[in-house]
């Protein structure tokens, strides 16, 4: 007979998320975990099977809740462009306060992981960044249909823009932590080139 496990995995997950967030992959060690997720070793492995299926957990779970946020942004507002910048807005400016980092942890870890030492991981990271990236054309693609942008433009040239803006703004926002400018040049992508 198996046993029932005596936690909350998603609650688990989610403390993961927070730890690994925070210290990044390398500069979380077991112990960290085990005092973050409440869980001794043996019941980490016997769970997720190491620490890297349990960072790829993590990490998962944070893109999912990006994505949810996305969804919720565009549920929200009247186009697809007006969810794009609310989801820019509560991404950015609401993650300067009262997060583990208002660095993004998809590219907190993209920066961090190596070919060499963690080449399954980093494939996992990318292919989270290349999703985002379809996800995004996706919605530019609907914007494009609603005749909010030009017939001619490119919806995967527009999305890869985006996320380099969204990156780095997020580290803009990282060094200055003004809420007024950042809106400020969200405002802006949506207005200039190339969008416009």
């Amino acid at each position: 007979m198996s046993k029932n496990a005596k936690f909350d995995r998603t609650e688990v997950i989610e403390k993961a998320t927070n730890l690994y967030w925070e210290k990044g992959y390398h500069g979380t060690s077991m112990r960290n975990l085990q005092t973050a997720i409440d869980l001794r070793p043996g019941s980490i492995y016997a769970t997720f099977g190491s620490k890297d299926n349990l960072f790829k957990e993590a990490i998962n779970h944070y893109a999912a809740q990006t994505g949810n946020l996305l969804q919720d942004c565009l549920d929200q507002s009247a186009t697809p462009l007006t969810g794009l910048k609310l989801f820019l807005k509560k991404l950015i400016i609401d993650n300067l306060d009262g997060k583990p980092s208002c660095m993004c942890m998809i590219v907190k870890s993209l920066s961090e992981l190596t070919e060499s030492d963690n080449k399954e991981l980093l494939d996992e990271v990318k292919k989270i960044l290349a999703n985002i990236e379809n996800r995004l054309a996706g919605i530019i693609t609907d914007a494009i249909d609603a005749d909010e942008l030009d017939q001619s433009k490119d919806a995967m040239e527009l999305a890869s823009y985006l996320q380099v803006q969204i990156i780095g703004l997020r580290t803009y926002a990282r060094l200055n932590n003004n809420k007024e400018i950042v809106n400020k040049f969200i405002d802006q992508i949506f207005v200039g080139a190339p969008f416009h």
